[in-house]
């Protein structure tokens, strides 16, 4: 009882002095209301440890305490990385700092200016909330030797991140994460943080106008820009750039989804602000219905995702990322593209086919455009996740905005002809069977769920998986010949249907992923509805057998 007594007072002691110095009036207030109420629960899970900087930087809830998002944190994170960048030799170098539009981003973005301006560094502040591409962009264009986007992406409003890029203008890998995060540490007391008012640059529209100017080498000269399009930002912050691009190229302009069309860190229409959510596309679909577009249009909250959409005969489908991403890759094709082009390993094996049959370099890497922006000669870069990099050399991540253009092109193109991106997506079936992918996605609230699940599979692997045996399994966090260790799964099912699953923690979210794939033979175009039903049923009972394995 002692015991207990004397770790209360040690909570509210650290909350005390956490509450002390915290610069934000709002999280102050709120942990003071913790206290006060003596909620030692509440508090102990706020000061159960840290939020830890990784290659994903920083993401979590928005509140007050060291597990949480706010300025406290945030103040640590930039100090952190300025450290790291003065041991490499960057004194003086330029930061370039970009944000969203979620509750505190601005807050964030500001006191990390301030922060690298009181180390001695250089800060350049981008004007407003801008898609993260641009922020990518303007890293490789001003010639920094960093950057910041203060995002979380598709996260639900309560959450906000902090992901940090390299000089090269991609995301940080280990051991940069590894050693930012000892300089994180190393940090004591905020007041040691030199913070001044001023001395950052705020950058005006040069930028913007040179990202957009950029995108000319998306498209070729001359091309189709016919297609009609309902677009929604998600309430995010695509909308203006999005807009303006396809005004700049000639599209047609697109109809906005109103509800959704201005940035709202709230996100009142959706549960999660993420296109593969169910119903967040409802709104979307609804204009189709009304407009009769060609195709719909999606960006996620920070627009480096594109999710499409194609009419059906029972109304609005989106596509896949998987087939998105392997139209792109056609797309390129036939426009002569030349290079890499590559995915990361849960993305379907249609990817290698298609660069295979073109005569084109492949490669796989793990999961992130970390991973995949790093491709030595990358020509090309998509993961199923909705996130595609179509001009590396201008922005080396995923790019909701260039993505959105060069899918406008292709169905202008296949639209001029009387097709569509439905009849494509046939055509690469019948030259490469119809690659079928599935994802059994579980959210958690504990993330013990997810360790105990993929401890379930390392104990016990799963001996076969829809009638298929399980000829091949391997455990990724011991790394292959070609893949540095991650924590996942990877299993080949034996049989004509070259099943594949893997199963992997989520980076981003509280959630246990499992990435499915069959490939149906197709003979001729009268096989291809049959192949498609075929194709669910094996995904199906793959997924109801690989559930039962993890105990979910």
């Amino acid at each position: 009882m002692q015991e207990q007594a004397q770790a209360q007072d040690d909570l509210i002691t650290r909350a005390q002095a956490w509450l002390a110095e915290d610069p934000d009036p709002e999280t102050a207030a709120e942990l003071a209301a913790l206290i006060g109420a003596g909620d030692t629960a509440e508090l102990a899970d706020r000061f159960s440890g840290t939020l830890q900087f990784g290659t994903a930087g920083l993401r979590g809830e928005i509140g007050a305490g060291p597990m949480r998002m706010n300025r406290g944190v945030v103040i640590r994170a930039a100090a952190g990385l300025a450290a790291y960048l003065k041991a490499q030799g960057h004194d003086g170098g330029l930061v370039v700092v970009g944000y969203d539009a979620r509750y505190k981003s601005a807050d964030f973005a500001r006191d990390t200016a301030a922060v690298m301006t009181g180390a001695g560094l250089r800060a350049a502040l981008l004007p407003r909330p801008l898609p993260t591409p641009v922020l990518a962009y303007a890293i490789r264009h001003l010639g920094a030797v960093a950057g910041v986007e203060v995002t979380a992406s598709h996260n639900p409003p309560r959450d906000n991140g902090y992901k940090v890029y390299l000089g090269d203008g991609s995301q940080i890998v280990s051991p940069a994460d590894t050693e930012i995060a000892a300089q994180i540490a190393a940090v004591e007391k905020l007041a040691d943080v030199p913070r001044p008012e001023s001395g950052w640059q705020e950058l005006g529209d040069e930028v913007l106008e040179a990202y957009l100017h950029r995108t000319d080498a998306v498209l070729t000269p001359g091309s189709p820009r016919g297609v009609r399009t309902v677009y929604t930002a998600m309430h995010g912050v695509g909308k203006d750039v999005v807009m303006a691009a396809f005004a700049r190229h000639g599209f047609p302009e697109p109809v906005l989804v109103a509800e959704q069309a201005e940035p709202d860190p709230a996100f009142p229409t959706v549960a999660f602000p993420n296109p593969e959510e169910p119903g967040a596309m409802d709104l979307s679909f609804a204009k189709a219905a009304e407009v009769q577009p060609d195709i719909v249009i999606a960006n996620d909250p920070d627009a480096d995702r594109c999710a499409v959409a194609v009419p059906t005969a029972d109304g609005w489908r989106m596509l896949r990322g998987d087939e998105v991403g392997a139209l792109l890759a056609a797309h390129l094709v036939h426009k002569g593209a030349r290079g890499v082009f590559a995915e990361s390993i849960v993305s379907s094996s249609l990817l290698g086919r298609i660069a295979e049959a073109a005569g084109v370099g492949y490669e796989e890497t793990l999961t992130g455009f970390k991973w995949i922006a790093r491709v030595e000669g990358l020509r090309y870069g998509y993961e199923e996740a909705l996130g595609y990099c179509v001009d590396p050399e201008g922005v080396r991540d995923k790019d909701g905005v260039t993505a959105a253009l060069l899918v406008a092109e292709l169905a202008s193109v296949l639209k001029e002809q009387g097709r569509t991106l439905t009849d494509l997506l046939d055509d690469l079936a019948m030259a490469h069977g119809l690659h079928a992918t599935d994802q059994l996605s579980v959210r958690v609230s504990d993330l013990s769920i997810i360790a105990d699940a993929m401890a379930a599979l390392r104990a016990q692997p799963p001996v076969s998986l829809a009638g298929l045996q399980v000829v091949s399994a391997e455990d990724l966090s011991k790394g292959t010949e070609s893949l540095p260790p991650t924590d996942g799964l990877r299993y080949y099912l034996d049989g004509a249907y070259k099943a594949r699953v893997i199963a992997r923690p989520s980076g981003t979210e509280p959630k246990l992923k499992c990435y499915l794939e069959v490939v149906v033979p197709v003979a001729e175009a009268a096989d291809l509805a049959a192949a498609r039903v075929r194709g669910q049923e094996v995904l199906d009972a793959i997924k109801k057998d690989l559930s039962a394995a993890m105990g979910i």
